[in-house]
Order: structure tokens, then sequence, then C-alpha cells
């Protein structure tokens, strides 16, 4: 079945959009590839592209829900397969589910618990039926099969909830396992239909995979479109493939999913993958990588990182980042965030995570705005002068622009570095 609710592209005077039982889509500008969009969800109305925190057992580390809301995050994150194992989905559900739970009025996504397939392998076992889990809690046994991920994310109430996958690290070098796991995840998909009780509260996404082979990414792609989702995801990516077979297979997947659904880059936190999967067409992105690393006394700048440990900062009076607005930036110095970051003292990792969400929020409120006001190139362009004053714009972010028809000229000016060759074999 064709997917009847979203314009497959803009015509003169309209812009892709597309009506769900429990969410609304609307492009409201677009400037090439790039677009910005409303997405109206049952406790909030987001805005896109944005970046969803991730609060693995329904809390981001550090951050209060009042925090996070005073950032303007729209939509945050919350692990299905962690929150089974503690508090329990059933406990959520008793307390009025995962919003009343954390006291968080604002969006939310659950993931499948698919992800851990990857991170926990060594832990999983998986076949048709589903993934059976060893928990590193107990050491006790979990089968999450579709109907049981569907289930618990049920349970748990957020607004978009997505649909259990068969995930293969996209470095796997096992034709027949992605050509396995890609058939699986539609068949897989259909269970997590069937199994969905409520529909006209929560929104299921399905997830493209494929790995790397650009064949496998397109069937599973038309293979999902035909469901008619609210939304889809592109998953299998950010776990060690090369940045050039990154941007690739997110193009792709850009190109082949409905303009008028959110499109969703699963597991990408860096500020420059998310500015190039914006100007190649994505919506929504989330990663550990902004609070995780801001645990370890690193900022995010324009220029890249502040690494804060280091003893150049020791007598620095400068903020963390000129540009930030944000609390942490405004009241305190490099000098005293040196001083807590390399004691260990905890109000450390509360400020550079404060700081690293807020960075994150105003990036994605930035690619808003230029889109809405049509200059988006010009945000590019500007966003990769202050990340590479030298000009060394990497060769996959050159490329990735051509396919997104923004012109990196007067930036991207320092010559590739030679590729490497490798030395003869010996005999």
């Amino acid at each position: 079945m064709a997917d009847p609710s979203a314009h497959p592209h803009p015509t003169q005077g309209s812009l892709p959009s597309s009506v769900s039982p429990a969410l609304t889509f609307n492009v409201i500008a677009q400037q090439g590839r790039a677009r910005t969009g409303r997405m109206v969800l049952p406790h909030y109305t987001a805005e896109t592209p944005m970046f969803m925190p991730v609060g693995t057992q329904g809390t981001v580390k550090g951050l209060t829900s009042q925090q996070l809301e005073d950032l303007d995050c729209h939509v945050i994150l919350g692990n299905t397969y962690h929150l089974q194992n503690r508090p329990g989905s059933e406990l959520v559900a008793e307390m009025g589910g995962l919003h009343d739970f954390i006291s968080w009025q604002r969006g939310m996504l659950t993931d499948s618990g698919g992800f851990q397939m990857v991170s926990l392998l060594h832990l999983a076992e998986i076949t048709e039926e589903g993934v059976t889990f060893q928990s590193p809690v107990d050491g006790s046994r979990l089968l999450l099969t579709p109907e049981e991920s569907m289930g618990i994310q049920n349970r748990l109430g957020a607004d978009i909830m997505m649909a259990l996958d068969d995930v293969v690290p996209a470095t796997a070098n096992d034709p027949a396992r992605f050509l396995e796991a890609t058939h699986r995840t539609t068949r897989w998909i259909d269970r997590c239909i069937g199994a969905h009780k409520r529909p006209t509260e929560q929104n299921l996404f399905g997830i493209v995979q494929g790995g790397l082979d650009p064949v496998l990414r397109r069937i599973s792609a038309a293979q999902l479109v035909e469901r008619n989702l609210p939304g889809y995801a592109i998953g299998g990516l950010a776990g060690g493939e090369s940045k050039d077979d990154f941007w690739r297979m997110v193009a792709l997947g850009a190109e082949t999913l409905p303009q008028g659904k959110p499109r969703y880059v699963m597991g990408i936190g860096y500020p420059l993958d998310v500015v190039v999967c914006t100007a190649l067409g994505a919506d929504m992105y989330d990663s550990v990588y902004p609070t995780r690393t801001a645990r370890f006394g690193v900022a995010l700048v324009p220029s890249g990182t502040l690494k804060l440990k280091n003893a150049a900062y020791a007598q620095d009076f400068e903020p963390m980042d000129s540009t930030c607005s944000c609390m942490a930036c405004k009241k305190y110095t490099r000098a005293y965030l040196h001083n807590v970051v390399t004691r260990g003292i905890p109000s450390a990792s509360i400020l550079v995570t404060y700081h690293n969400v807020a960075y994150m929020q105003c990036l994605c409120r930035r690619m808003r705005e230029s889109i809405k006001e049509q200059r988006f190139p010009e945000f590019v362009r500007d966003f990769l002068r202050d990340l590479h004053p030298e000009g060394d714009v990497p060769g996959w972010v050159r490329d990735a622009m051509v396919v997104a028809d923004i012109s990196l000229q007067g930036v991207a000016t320092a010559p590739l570095p030679a590729p490497a060759v490798a030395p003869p074999e010996t005999v």
C-alpha cells in the first residue's frame, strides 16, 4: 500500500505534510534538501531539525526535567531495555506513564531495545522469535520480542516508540547476516504493528536497515513505507563505519523516505554530523555524546571541543563559550570549571552537561531559523569556518555538501591530504 498521507514532492505554494492518528507533521520551510518542520505530538509540538538528549533510565544524567525545559528541549529519550530492567514498565504505568514518572510534559521517545543487540551483544542471542538478553544487573534472562517491546513501550507511554529491529553493526563483514536482518526487520515491523495497542496515543516509527548496501537500504525503506507509518528512522549507522559511508547512507535514506514524514537519524550527536545530516534532509537526532563527554570535562564550542582538564585553562577567565547565553557560560569561567573538573567535584559535570545540551539546542534553533530565512548555505559555511578556520574541511564533508548543493567556496580552501599508500609487501 502506498503512503497517501505524505506528499512526495512539494508543489508550487505547498510544502510536504502528513497527518497520522497521533502525529501531524508539516514542513514549514525548505532550502535545497534541508527543511524545518513542525511535529505535533500528543504531549508537545516539536520543531525540526531537533536534537533529543538521551535519558537512558528516564533521566538525563546531571539535569532535572525543569532544566531540560528551560533549555527548550522538545523531546527526550528513554531506553526500553534499561527501563524494563529497572524500575519496570508496570511500575511506570501505575505512576501514570513515563511523562508523569519523570515529571516531563513535553515529547518523549522510547527506543525498542534493539540497539542493545549491538551494545550488549555478548549478553544477547538473536533468533526469529526475538532477542534473549542476560541481565547485566542480576543475570536473569529476558526475551524481548516485537510484541513484548510494544507492550513495554505502550506501558511507558512515550509519544514516539521505535519498532524492534534486527541491528547488525555496519562494520560487520557478513553480507548474509545483513540480508537476513533487513528482511527480519520488515517481518518484525508487521508484528510490532499488530501488537501496538495505542495507535491513537503513541506513534510507531520504523527503522531502515541494510548495513552499507544501497540495494538493501532501498529495499528496507520501500518495505517500511508500504506500512504507512507516522515516521521513519535511518538506523544501523554511527557504529564505526567510515564517514564517507555514513553520509552516503543518510543521503540515500532521506531520498527514499517520504517527503512529508519525519526522518530520524539514530545515534547522531557530533555537531558536525548533525549539520551535515540536516543539509541532506534529515530532521531528528539523538546521542549520549554531548552529555557523556561533558562528564569527562569536555565542552562543545564553535571551534570544536574545549577540554577543561587542560592546565592551560587554570587561569583562563573567559566563559566556556563566549557566544553562548546559557547559565553556565554567563556565570562561570574556564578557570573555575578547570578547578572543579580536575578535582572531580559533581557540580562540574552538571555545569558542562547543562552547557552542552544548551549548545545542541542552540545549534538546531539556528539551523531552523536559517532555513526559514533561506540562508542555510551561509549558516553551513559560517559553521565550518568556525570549526575549520584553516580551511581543512574533511573530504567527506566536501563531498556531502556537493550532494546537498551547498558551495564551500572560500571555506574548504586547504588541499586534502594525499591518501595513505600501503607499504609494499615483503617477500
